[in-house]
C-alpha cells in the first residue's frame, strides 16, 4: 500500500503490468487487453498525443478533453494523458451547446478526443480527434506509435475533474497524481477490493466514482475488469448469472431501477458478492428491499465528492445494522469534522457541515481563486453537506446545506421526508424540495414518480401519518421521471424552477 502512494496514476497500471503481465486487465465489447497489452497501449497513445509526426505535438500540461461513452479507448486516453504529462479533462457526454462549450473553454482544452457519433456537437475552434471507431482514431493509431515515456512528478496535475453543477456552473477540481493515488489506496482498503473480484464498470467513466473509486483501484490490485456501455438491467443480470460479474457499483437511482425491474425477483443473482452504492443518498426502504432479496450480498455505502477524489467515507457490510442511513466513517487518508457556522465542532447528534483535510483533496478550482479560497477557508475544505456524527464517529448525511427547507422557521431535512414517502408502495422515486411560500417561507413539496395508481391525497395522508405536521409535504406533484445528471444525482434546482409557480 505504501508503494502505491509513491506512484503516478499511470504508474499504478505499470506496476500491475510488471506483476501480472498476462492476466486479463480489461474486457470491452469484443476486445480483451492483458495488463502488459494495456500498459503498452497507454505508452503508444502517449506518443500519439505528444510526438510531432502524429500531427498533434501537444505541449506538456496541455488540457485534453475526452468526450465519449464508456469504452477501452476512454480508459487508455486517460492513462495516456497521465503518462504523457498532459492534463485530462473528462466531459459529461450528455453536455451539448453552451454547457459543453463552457467546460471546453473554461479548461482551455487544446484537443478534444471524441466518439465519432458525438464529434458534431463540439463547437468550432477546437481541435478534434476521434477516440475510437474511426480510421486514424486514437485507438487506431496505436499500432504505428512509438514509445513515449516521461518522468512525472507526483504533484503534477493529472485531471481537471468538473463538479456535477447541480447548484451552479461546474468548477474544475485540480487533481494531482498524488491526490488520486492516495484515494486509490483508501478505496482498496475500505472497499475490500481484491484481485480475485470480477467487477463490472457500467457507470460513466467520465464520472469520478466509477473511474477513481473502482476502475483504477481495481487495476491497481490486478483484477479482471469488464467495461460496459451503460447499466442496462438485462446486460447486468446476464453478466451476474454467467459468473462474469461478482462486484458492481451504482448510484441509488440505478439500484432502484434494478429493484423495480420485473426480472429482479426471478433471475439467479447469487454470484454477486459485493454491492457498492453512492453518489447520492440511498433511501433506507430501498436498501432494506435489496437486502431482503439478496441476504448474502455485502453492501458498501461509498460517500464523498469530486474534490476529494471522490471517496471520503465508507459504511462497510458489517456496519449496516442499526445505522442503515449512515454513510460510515472516514477512510484512511481522510480527516473529517462536523462544524457549525462559526467553524467550531458541533456536539455529537447535532447537524453541521462536514469539512475535510486530506492528501486526496484537489489543489483548488481551475482559474477560480475566489471559489477556492471560500471552499478552503480556515484550512479545511467545506463540503456543503449537512451531517450528524454519532459517538462512534459515524456520519449520517442529512442534506445538502443548500437543500435544507425552512418551513415556518424550522429547518426540515428533505431526506427524512423522502424516506417516509418511500415506505408507500405507490412511490417508485421521490424528491423533496422547498418552494417559496408566503405563509411557510418555504413549503415542503414532494415530486413523485408513481408506481401504479396513486393520488396526491393518498400520499399526503401517508406522509402526515409518518411525520410531524411541519415536515409533511404541502403538495405532491406526480411526474413521469425526475431530472438528474449522469451520475444519478437528482437536479433539485430544475424541480424548483419547474414547480416554483404552481403552489
Amino acid at each position: 500500500m505504501d508503494r502505491l502512494l509513491s506512484r503516478t496514476v499511470d504508474g499504478v497500471l505499470r506496476a500491475s503490468a510488471r506483476r501480472v503481465p498476462d492476466r486479463i486487465a480489461v474486457r470491452y465489447a469484443d476486445r480483451t487487453w492483458t495488463y502488459a497489452e494495456l500498459d503498452a497501449a497507454v505508452t503508444a497513445a502517449a506518443a500519439v498525443l505528444r510526438e510531432p509526426h502524429h500531427g498533434l505535438a501537444l505541449p506538456e500540461y496541455a488540457r485534453v478533453a475526452t468526450y465519449g461513452h464508456n469504452s477501452d479507448a476512454y480508459l487508455i486516453a486517460f492513462l495516456a494523458c497521465a503518462r504523457a504529462g498532459l492534463v485530462h479533462v473528462p466531459v459529461n457526454h450528455h453536455l451539448t451547446g453552451e454547457d459543453l462549450a463552457y467546460v471546453l473553454e473554461q479548461s482551455d482544452s487544446s484537443l478534444v478526443l471524441a466518439d465519432p457519433a458525438l464529434a458534431g456537437r463540439i463547437p468550432e475552434g477546437f481541435a478534434v480527434k476521434a477516440l475510437r471507431d474511426a480510421p486514424g482514431s486514437l485507438l487506431d493509431a496505436l499500432a504505428g506509435a512509438e514509445e513515449y515515456l516521461t518522468d512525472r512528478d507526483a504533484r503534477d496535475l493529472a485531471q481537471l475533474l468538473y463538479t456535477s453543477g447541480t447548484t451552479a456552473l461546474p468548477k474544475g477540481a485540480m487533481m494531482t497524481h498524488l491526490a488520486l493515488v492516495h484515494e486509490y489506496a483508501s478505496a482498496i482498503e475500505a472497499l475490500d477490493l481484491s484481485e480475485d473480484d470480477r467487477p463490472v464498470h457500467a457507470l460513466p467513466l467520465y464520472h469520478s466514482a466509477q473511474m477513481h473509486v473502482f476502475l483504477l483501484p481495481y487495476l491497481a490490485v490486478g483484477a479482471e475488469n469488464t467495461i460496459v456501455d451503460a447499466p442496462d438491467p438485462a446486460v447486468l443480470f446476464d453478466l451476474i448469472e454467467t459468473g462474469r460479474c461478482d462486484s458492481f457499483f451504482a448510484p441509488p437511482t440505478v439500484w432502484i431501477g434494478l429493484a423495480n425491474h420485473p426480472e429482479f425477483a426471478t433471475r439467479d443473482l447469487s454470484a454477486l458478492r459485493k454491492a457498492y452504492y453512492g453518489a447520492s443518498i440511498m433511501p433506507v426502504p430501498v436498501l432494506e428491499r435489496l437486502r431482503a432479496r439478496l441476504p448474502g450480498l455485502a453492501f458498501y455505502n461509498c460517500f464523498g465528492q469530486s474534490e476529494i477524489g471522490p471517496l471520503a467515507t465508507v459504511l462497510g457490510p458489517d456496519e449496516h445494522e442499526g445505522r442503515m442511513d449512515s454513510c460510515g466513517r472516514p477512510v484512511r487518508h481522510v480527516e473529517a469534522r462536523v462544524v457549525g457556522e462559526d467553524g467550531e465542532d458541533v456536539p455529537d447528534g447535532t447537524p453541521g457541515e462536514v469539512v475535510y483535510r486530506s492528501p486526496q483533496l484537489c489543489e483548488g478550482y481551475w482559474r477560480k481563486p475566489e471559489e477556492t479560497e471560500e471552499a478552503f477557508r480556515g484550512g479545511w475544505f467545506h463540503s456543503g453537506d449537512l451531517a450528524v456524527r454519532d459517538a462512534e464517529g459515524y456520519l449520517t448525511i442529512v442534506d445538502r446545506v443548500k437543500d435544507v427547507i425552512n418551513s415556518g422557521g424550522v429547518l426540515v431535512a428533505s431526506r427524512q421526508v423522502e424516506d417516509a414517502l418511500y415506505t408507500h408502495p405507490g412511490v417508485a422515486e421521490v424528491a423533496v424540495i422547498g418552494l417559496p411560500d408566503e405563509r411557510w417561507i418555504e413549503a415542503v413539496t414532494a415530486v413523485v414518480v408513481p408506481r401504479g395508481d396513486v393520488t396526491e391525497a393518498e400520499l399526503l395522508g401517508h406522509a402526515r401519518e409518518k411525520l410531524a405536521h411541519f415536515k409533511a409535504p404541502k403538495r405532491v406533484f406526480l411526474v413521469d421521471a425526475l431530472p438528474r445528471n449522469a451520475s444519478g444525482k437528482i437536479l433539485k434546482r430544475d424541480l424548483r424552477d419547474r414547480f416554483g409557480g404552481q403552489l
